[in-house]
Formats: C-alpha cells, structure tokens, sequence
C-alpha cells in the first residue's frame, strides 16, 4: 500500500521536539485562510475536526487530517511534510520553534495510484 501522508526526517524531528514540550498534538493541513496553506499543528483535542474533515494518515504517531473539499482536490497527491527554517504560523505549535512544517507534494504514478488506499 502507498502512503497518503509521509514525513521527511527532519519533519520527524520537529515532531517529536515538540511532543516532548507540548505532549500530544495533532497535524491538519491547513486550507488556506489565515496562515496560507502550511501544515498546523494544535494540541491534540484542541483543533476541533468536523464530519468533513479525513484522517490521512499518521506520521511520527501524529494524526494528520485534512478537510474533505481539499482532499478532493489533491487526491491525486502524496503529501510529504517536511521542516524548513524560519517561525511556522501563529496559530500553530511549531510558530515556537526555529523550523516549521511545509508541505511539498508528489503527483502519483498510476501504478501507485492503484496502490493507494481511498480515505472516502
């Protein structure tokens, strides 16, 4: 099976320094709004998810969530968080960090596409 959500080690890094501040989180990709399209990351309970929102996947034994239109929209995508330099969003966990998660995307082949299991 092809993973819909997958984590670079430096992502894994940032993770775990900030399960080992904060304790458990959670990731939601983020569609767009206040803190552009960045991976965010609350506390976990604190990010309230709705019937629409989709468990992509876990990585670094994080859930990772993404709105139901959004993921219409990139269905067609790996996902692959990564960590870069530089404050993350002020809503998110990783905003009191020197990194903060990125998104970066792969467009599958059809051979992983047939491997892929549908969330929906």
């Amino acid at each position: 099976m092809v993973d819909r959500v997958v984590a670079t080690e430096e992502a894994l890094k940032l993770i775990d320094k900030i399960k080992s501040r904060q304790g458990a989180i959670m990731l939601y990709q983020s569609g767009g709004c206040c803190d552009g399209t960045a991976p965010m990351c609350y506390y976990e309970g604190d990010f309230l998810l709705g019937d629409a929102d989709l468990h992509l996947g876990t990585i670094g034994s994080v859930p990772f969530y993404m709105h139901k239109s959004q993921y219409d929209y990139s269905k067609h995508t790996k996902l692959i968080i990564d960590a870069i330099d530089g404050r993350g969003p002020e809503f998110s966990l990783d905003s009191l960090e020197s990194k903060h998660f990125i998104t970066r995307s792969h467009v599958f082949t059809e051979e992983e596409y047939t491997k892929v299991k549908e969330i929906i």
